[in-house]
Formats: C-alpha cells, structure tokens, sequence
C-alpha cells in the first residue's frame, strides 16, 4: 500500500492494448457494490473487452502475499 493506503497491485495499463485502465480501479470497485460489473464498466466508459477482462478477472493477493518475509 502506498501512504494513502490505496492498494497499488492492480495494473496501469491493460495487458494486451496498453489502454490506461489503472485510474479507474477505484472507481470500479464504489461502483460494483450498489451495480452489476458489466453497468460499472460501462459507466467509466471502458468499452475494449481486453480491458474489460483486467477489471473483471482481477483478484487481489497483496494480504496474502504481505504475511511472507522477503529473503
């Protein structure tokens, strides 16, 4: 987590065109609680369906992984 306590694991850029996708997680996940996932993509306006599988099959591992020392 950063100092704003904003998770950062999820990707900037989506994986298969590059799109800019990072500044919308956010707003994703306020959205998805009140709306199905399809209605929250379609109200941040990500159309690509490349990106659309960034958001939808995202899961986040970073309190799993954090209980681990580094070596």
């Amino acid at each position: 987590m950063n100092r704003k306590g904003v998770n950062m694991e999820f990707p900037i850029r989506c994986f298969t065109c590059g799109g800019l996708i990072g500044h919308l997680y956010e707003k994703y996940k306020e959205l998805t609680k009140d709306n199905p996932q399809a209605d929250a993509l379609d109200a941040l306006g990500v159309d690509r369906y490349c990106c659309r599988r960034m958001f939808i099959s995202h899961v986040e591992t970073i309190k799993e992984v954090s209980r681990y020392p580094r070596r």
